[in-house]
């Protein structure tokens, strides 16, 4: 399993019942539902950075969710004037460096059997690119309200990453979230095939008023 440019390690419980006051997030998971295109019209699931970057204290109903040009976001973004006032979706630079192995706990699987829901990863980091904090930093610095940054390993549709800082002090202000890699390509996958340059989206999603057979998940991951 491959993995983005610091040094972390993976996430926790599957969708707890009660919403937490740090916020509007579910306790370690924070919902948003992409509007437009239809054909991924469905509610994912992202993480918060753990020790850096605001929180969202309003619910966007309609805000454009604009792939960044380079997708890593390390330094001046080439679309940076369509990302000003919405969010930004990133990616993961290549890993270069590994570090672990680590048992990591998939999502889904409290309250199971321990062999059937730990699984073996690595922690690694990035000889190359830039942390998650400094892709925090580029897009706060074009004028995005927020960022999500998506896993480079295109079939990961289970492993969260921990987003943590870069140890070089800095700070950033805007939500800055953790998206499955699979989730993230499927949406620029959409995007290109409509020829699209952003999606609409609503974020956070209170996923606790939604009725359980109206909750519309992507169909590739397991929730």
């Amino acid at each position: 399993m491959s993995r983005g440019a610091s040094g972390w390690c993976c996430l926790v419980f599957w969708l707890p019942t009660c919403v937490a006051a740090h916020g509007l997030r579910i306790h370690d998971y924070l919902y948003f539902q992409v509007l437009s295109p239809g054909d991924i019209r469905y509610i994912f699931t992202a993480t918060p950075a753990k020790d850096f970057g605001g929180i969202f204290h309003t619910r966007y109903d309609q805000i454009h969710l604009v792939p960044a040009e380079p997708p890593e976001a390390c330094g001046e973004l080439s679309n940076g004037f369509f990302i000003q006032d919405q969010i930004a979706l990133l990616c993961t630079d290549e890993p270069q460096v590994l570090y672990g192995p680590f048992i990591l706990p998939r999502r889904g699987c409290e309250g199971g059997a321990a062999s059937a829901c730990l699984s073996f990863g690595l922690i690694t980091t990035s000889s190359r690119g830039c942390s998650f904090l400094s892709k925090t930093r580029v897009v706060q610095e074009h004028g995005g309200r927020a960022v999500i940054i998506s896993d480079n390993a295109v079939d990961n549709d289970s492993f969260y990453v921990e987003m943590i800082q870069d140890s070089t002090k800095r700070t950033a202000d805007i939500p800055a979230l953790f998206l499955l890699g699979r989730d993230g390509y499927m949406i620029r996958r959409s995007l290109e095939q409509h020829g699209l340059p952003w999606a609409i989206i609503s974020i956070p999603v209170n996923v606790t008023s939604i009725p359980t057979f109206e909750l519309l998940q992507p169909p590739w991951t397991f929730w």
